[in-house]
């Protein structure tokens, strides 16, 4: 299945050529996909193939015993950063939006063999609810939230843990000059730059899709 461009910065032709030429779909998460086109009014949100199994690669060369999730969405991504969990392994995903939680529990549920964690409300109000040491940390929420959420998600990551943020470079608006100020952007080119002068952290922009941010904690 195509996915939805959604970075007018890069070549289209380079964008189909990188999403041909990727490891093939799983048969679970085509079937997902589906379903998310149908259930969502916005699925182009979700990750898809070419994102996902760069989520799901980095995940397993990490093999992580705790991951926490930012964004649930319809649990594309959710699974494919489950398939690198260790054996007794925890991902810890949250989604704000109520509505979903029974699409999320029937389609999460399918995958019994990875201890998948859902939690449902605002992040700000969950995080500090799971005292745990993350490995690996992957955000795709509420944009304008992104710098309050790395604040406190820098503090949960473990020494030589990953952290990596989605939409980063926001349909190329933070590459304008001049910068448009609507909260969304504002707040995402703060995240950009507080995890770029952190002395705690090294990190990079790859240029997957709308972008995404990774760094890992020193």
């Amino acid at each position: 299945m195509n996915e939805l461009q959604i970075s007018p910065f890069i070549d289209k032709r380079i964008e189909d050529y990188c999403v041909k030429n990727v490891s093939e779909e799983p048969e679970d998460l085509v079937t997902l996909n589906r379903k998310t086109q149908l259930r969502f009014v916005h699925p182009h949100m979700i990750s898809g193939n070419w994102q996902g199994t760069f989520l799901r690669m980095i995940s397993k060369m990490i093999n992580p015993k705790t991951i926490l999730e930012i964004g649930t969405f319809s649990g594309y991504s959710t699974i494919c950063l489950a398939e690198g969990l260790q054996k007794g392994g925890i991902i810890h995903t949250i989604e704000k939006e109520v509505e979903y939680e029974d699409f999320l529990l029937e389609n999460l549920g399918h995958h019994s063999d990875k201890n998948i964690k859902l939690h449902i409300g605002k992040a700000l109000d969950i995080l500090p609810t799971i005292e745990e040491e993350f490995d690996l940390i992957f955000i795709d929420a509420d944009k304008a939230s992104y710098p309050e959420y790395y604040n406190i998600c820098i503090e949960k990551l473990r020494p030589s843990g990953i952290i990596i943020a989605d939409n980063i470079l926001w349909y190329g608006k933070v590459g304008l000059d001049p910068m448009p100020r609507d909260k969304q952007t504002l707040a995402i080119n703060d995240f950009n730059e507080l995890i770029t002068h952190d002395p705690r952290v090294e990190n990079v922009i790859i240029p997957i899709r709308d972008g995404l941010m990774m760094g890992r904690k020193l």
